[in-house]
């Protein structure tokens, strides 16, 4: 499948993190497109958007990383589009700052989402796994 990254990419530890999952996905068999890759800091602000709008026109399926304590604005914006436009998505939560009792994820990001991945501090490579086996049954589906 083809696949749109959504998630923060403002720190050292964020950029690696999206870089070896798109990896991971990418040995699956997927294409990813993982805007770090298409978009430089220098680039205006009106690059940087149409370059991530062409992302998700192209892509089948957003997956989107809703980690920290108010998830990030631009993924939720994303989130949103892909919902509007009637694309498949996959929102993951690795963040063990869980609160109990209530929805670990904003219900307007958890109840838009095709599929929704809690996993407290996960190794990048299980998440992966999970990512990939909701890819695959999606796949089988639509077949």
């Amino acid at each position: 499948m083809k696949i749109y990254m959504a998630g923060p990419l403002f720190s050292t530890a964020e950029l690696a993190f999206n870089r070896e999952l798109a990896s991971l996905l990418r040995r699956r068999g997927h294409d990813v497109f993982l805007p770090q890759e298409h978009e430089q800091r220098k680039d205006l602000p009106a690059a940087i958007f149409e370059s991530d709008l062409r992302g998700l026109e192209w892509a089948d399926v957003v997956v989107a990383c809703l980690d920290g304590s108010d998830p990030d604005s631009g993924t939720c914006w994303e989130l949103g589009y892909a919902y509007g436009r009637k694309k498949l998505s996959i929102v993951y939560r690795t963040d063990f700052r869980l609160f109990e009792g209530t929805d670990p994820i904003n219900l307007m990001m958890s109840e838009s989402a095709d599929h929704v991945i809690i996993m407290p501090m996960a190794p990048i490579a299980d998440l992966a796994a999970e990512i990939g086996r909701h890819l695959d049954d999606e796949s089988s589906v639509t077949k």
